[in-house]
């Protein structure tokens, strides 16, 4: 079993809040964390999988039942298949408060973000927090002895990641993308065409990491740019795609203003793309692309809430992979080399001055920093993701 670095934070923000929405992918290591977390929760839990008929015939009378919980954490898992109880638990937290018993009450767990963020934040205000769980990152893989080689490939879904070899890691993750496709999609979007959804997917990894054409991908499909924008909302809710937006503050330059676009997890990318081995992966052309974005996501997990991501380029070529803000103000730009000699390129070193940033990185597979020129340094990512993990002052 792998240690996740999340529980405990989870653990944190139940002993500061009534109510925590744990938000994550099908699949991703939810349900396992709360299992794990109720096995010494202080006054015992309740959990309740709401796709199970027995467990929501439970909530038939949802306020009386839970009050008589009262003491205990409850657990509700798969919330979506209950919307109509966020009313019901905002009267309880209440009670519970008056009562004495002020936070740890309800952990609920969901995939869909903005469904469950909107239905929370209406009824649940100041009672909830909200946290994301994203796949295995390379952190607890290397806890876990696991090689970074085989999470690039394998991606950080759990049963992917665990798989007796990289074949069955592939049906697997085979079986997880249609499984979205024929169940999630016209669960979470009934009105949307799940087939259509499946090929934006598949075009989405052949072109992953690039600057988002709308109008080809449109044409492509048969549909308006409005619609692409909706297909993309909803893998971007469901946490299966990056959307990420340029920087484009006031510097009197011509700045690139369409979002990159990544599929997060990049054993899923591998999946859509039928990429089974590691050799497979070395010989494709999305290979530079695949391990920017697997970089991009473990660095972004790493740096937490307080540093927002984007990517900076110009019209005249001045370019960075990740520019993390934090306060407002560019804090780091990060570049990603898939090279064992990694060496900016002119137009890195003139997007850190445009944007007066210092701390620059050059990400490599490598594990030995480097000093470069143009003031950065390269190194391993997992010394990076180390470094943006330390606690900030």
């Amino acid at each position: 079993m792998i240690n996740r670095q999340f529980e405990a934070l989870v653990r944190q923000r139940l002993k500061q809040i009534p109510a925590v929405v744990l938000l994550g992918p099908r699949q991703v290591g939810k349900t396992t964390l709360a299992r794990t977390l109720a096995k010494d929760w202080p006054g015992g839990v309740i959990y309740l999988d709401l796709e199970r008929p027995a467990d929501r015939l439970r909530l038939e009378d949802a306020d009386t039942y839970l009050r008589a919980q009262q003491g205990k954490l409850v657990i509700l898992d798969e919330i979506h298949r209950a919307p109509g109880v966020f009313e019901i638990l905002r009267g309880i937290i209440d009670d519970n408060r008056q009562a004495g018993l002020r936070n740890g009450q309800f952990l609920l767990l969901g995939s869909a973000a903005i469904d469950l963020m909107r239905q929370s934040s209406e009824t649940l205000a100041g009672r909830v927090a909200y946290l994301d769980i994203a796949p295995i990152n390379i952190g607890e893989a290397d806890g876990a002895g696991i090689a970074d080689s085989t999470l690039w490939l394998r991606g950080g879904f759990p049963d992917s990641l665990l798989a007796a070899d990289d074949s069955q890691s592939l049906d697997w993750r085979r079986d997880f993308i249609r499984s979205y496709l024929e169940r999630d999609v016209p669960m979470f979007a009934p009105r949307l065409p799940a087939q259509t959804i499946g090929r934006l997917w598949t075009m989405l990894a052949h072109s992953q990491g690039s600057v988002l054409n709308q109008a080809r991908i449109a044409s492509a499909l048969g549909v308006t740019n409005p619609t692409i924008d909706r297909y993309i909302d909803l893998l971007v809710d469901l946490q299966l795609v990056r959307r990420l937006r340029p920087w484009v503050g006031n510097l009197g330059k011509r700045l690139v203003k369409s979002p990159k676009v990544y599929v997060r997890d990049s054993g899923l990318l591998h999946g859509l793309l039928e990429l089974e081995t590691t050799n497979a992966l070395l010989g494709h052309p999305v290979c530079g692309a695949s391990y920017e974005g697997y970089c991009i996501e473990n660095i972004i997990q790493a740096a937490g809430n307080r540093r927002v991501p984007y990517f900076y380029r110009t019209q005249v070529g001045a370019e960075v992979d990740l520019v993390l803000e934090q306060g407002g103000k560019p804090e780091i730009a990060i570049e990603v080399k898939r090279s064992m000699a990694p060496s900016p390129k002119k137009g890195f070193a003139i997007a850190c001055d445009d944007l007066q940033i210092s701390q620059r990185y050059v990400v490599y597979p490598g594990q030995e920093r480097i000093t470069l020129r143009h003031g950065a340094q390269a190194l391993g990512l997992k010394e990076l993701v180390a470094l943006l993990a330390q606690p900030q002052p």
